[in-house]
């Protein structure tokens, strides 16, 4: 009974892990892209949680009140703020409409599943078989930092990168080390610190944050 609970549990935390990378190429206003960003993080920590428990161990447990207080708190933190300083703005002229990035995201979906399917049939537990929607995360993720102007969209885009690798590394291998971890969250929280400035200085001199436009300046 209890294994059957958690294998539940787990489908449903990997449902909202994928449906939130989806609702990110749904929505334009940053400040619904950095709010889906932290549910992803507490879906994220809640399939950390649930392998920590299955597991009964304590550096997966310590892992995963890491992933918490980074990707649902601190991380999202930083981006707000940033909005902070463009408060209100949103994606006006993405490369890519709505529409057509559902469609994108549902394309990406299936070749995550179909990319996936040799580690399903070699591996095939419960967390395996939920691992696509690691893979999934990630190519949306990519889609989103190469289809969005904004430079806050663009690192919520590498953020999904991270959280998809991350859901793959905990699903298909049952977690990381805890150094591992704590050394790819640093690299994270360094390149939104720099963001941070980065976009402040932007902002302070140019009154914008897009990147598309910066590219028409000249020496």
């Amino acid at each position: 009974m209890t294994g059957t609970l958690n294998s539940q549990l787990l489908n449903l935390a990997c449902g909202l892990f994928l449906l939130t990378a989806i609702g990110v190429l749904w929505r334009r206003e940053l400040s619904a892209l950095i709010a889906l960003l932290t549910v992803q993080g507490l879906a994220l920590t809640g399939i950390a949680v649930l392998l920590a428990v299955e597991d009964r161990s304590g550096e997966a447990a310590a892992v995963a009140v890491g992933v918490g207080l980074l990707k649902a708190g601190l991380l999202p933190w930083l981006l707000r703020r940033v909005l902070a300083q463009v408060p209100g703005a949103r994606e006006t002229a993405p490369l890519v409409n709505v529409s057509a990035s559902m469609l994108a995201a549902a394309v990406l979906v299936l070749l995550a599943y179909a990319a996936a399917r040799p580690l399903v049939d070699l591996a095939p537990a419960a967390t395996a078989r939920a691992a696509p929607v690691g893979i999934a995360v990630v190519l949306v993720g990519f889609f989103l930092a190469a289809t969005r102007r904004r430079a806050i969209s663009q690192i919520v885009g590498v953020l999904l990168i991270d959280n998809g690798i991350a859901a793959v590394a905990f699903l298909a291998t049952g977690g990381v080390p805890l150094v591992v971890e704590l050394g790819v969250s640093a690299d994270l929280l360094l390149a939104v610190l720099v963001l941070q400035v980065l976009t402040t200085r932007l902002h302070a001199a140019f009154g914008d944050t897009d990147l598309d436009e910066l590219r028409e300046l000249h020496d």
